[in-house]
């Protein structure tokens, strides 16, 4: 069930990021907008997981995500990049699509859940086909949420 997370229209945007580094802070910098959570603390803690290995997970997508301490449930962002990116994904495609998940420090299963969802919906080629399409906000929260009603159904 994708409903784990907390998914808000303004969590949706375009990025122009040059670099996985750029992608990754440019997230950051849109949870912390959107969440209320500090940009300091979510920059390094989505650094410190992609150091660990790249949330890059093919296919053209990026799920950058980290565990932050004071939330109460998972809630997720997704960014449109203006180029795709090397992002060194396990299959060695270029990213356009970054889809992030911030869950609370202590949120193993839920976590756990929360980016298989994610990863579930991001694998489906005409949700991917209809995001790269997409050109407004807007259009990207619709196809998203409507996707996820679907599979939270």
């Amino acid at each position: 069930m994708i409903s784990h997370f907390q998914f808000a229209p303004e969590a949706v945007g375009f990025a122009d990021a040059a670099t996985k580094s750029a992608a990754i802070d440019a997230m950051a910098t849109l949870f912390s907008r959107v969440y209320g959570i500090d940009l300091a603390l979510l920059a390094e803690r989505m650094n410190e997981r992609e150091a660990m290995g790249s949330t890059g997970f093919g296919r053209g997508v990026a799920i950058p995500h980290a565990r932050v301490p004071g939330l109460k449930r998972p809630v997720a962002g997704f960014l449109k990049l203006a180029q795709p990116i090397d992002f060194a994904a396990v299959d060695g495609a270029p990213v356009n699509l970054v889809f992030g998940l911030i869950s609370p420090e202590q949120s193993g299963v839920a976590h756990l859940h929360a980016l298989a969802a994610i990863s579930r919906l991001m694998r489906d080629e005409s949700v991917q086909a209809s995001l790269i399409a997409a050109k407004r906000e807007d259009e990207l929260f619709g196809l998203l949420s409507n996707v996820i009603d679907r599979n939270a159904a």
